[in-house]
């Protein structure tokens, strides 16, 4: 028969699993509200240069504010939902510890913990599942916003490309004549 106490063992570190991918996630996610913020400040900034006089001459001024004004609704929907996630993986990692401690706490004290241990270790798989599945919006969030930068610098290099192609065909013409 098997030693009961490597049996606890084997018991207690079968939620230490999802903990420590738990805590992979805590980490990326962390980066990622780092990167919604940093991007937030960067807008604003540009948005600030975009609203003076300088600003206003540039090239497709109008559109890139309206670029900005539409991504920021969805940056403070992307952080929300980070936020959430976050939470959901914080809590998964409290569960699966608390499962960790009373499978251990009820092999010492020498007492049948029953369900309990199983009904937490569910709740927090369920919340790793919960904060993971938010995690794969916020990615499809991401990944739209993105789409909608790089469409805006195709048509703010074919905007430049025009005014450089049109100045080339100035100095050829006035080559032309000379």
């Amino acid at each position: 028969m098997a030693d009961p106490s490597l049996q606890v063992l084997t018991a207690m570190i079968t939620p230490a699993v999802l903990i420590s991918g738990a805590g992979t996630l805590l980490m990326s996610t962390s980066s990622r509200l780092g990167r919604v913020t940093d991007r937030v400040r960067q807008l604003t900034a540009r948005f600030k240069v975009l609203v003076t006089e300088d600003g206003r001459q540039e090239g497709l001024a109008r559109e890139e504010k309206r670029l900005i004004v539409q991504q920021l609704p969805r940056l403070a929907r992307r952080s929300r939902i980070i936020v959430r996630a976050m939470t959901a993986l914080y809590l998964a990692v409290a569960l699966l510890v608390l499962t960790s401690i009373l499978i251990g706490g009820s092999a010492l004290l020498g007492q049948d913990a029953g369900l309990l241990p199983v009904v937490i270790a569910i709740a927090g798989a369920g919340s790793l599942a919960y904060g993971a599945l938010l995690l794969s919006f916020e990615t499809r969030l991401s990944a739209s916003t993105t789409r909608e930068e790089m469409k805006f610098l195709v048509s703010l290099g074919e905007h430049y490309a025009g005014l450089y192609d049109e100045q080339l065909l100035r100095e050829v013409e006035e080559n032309l004549r000379a």
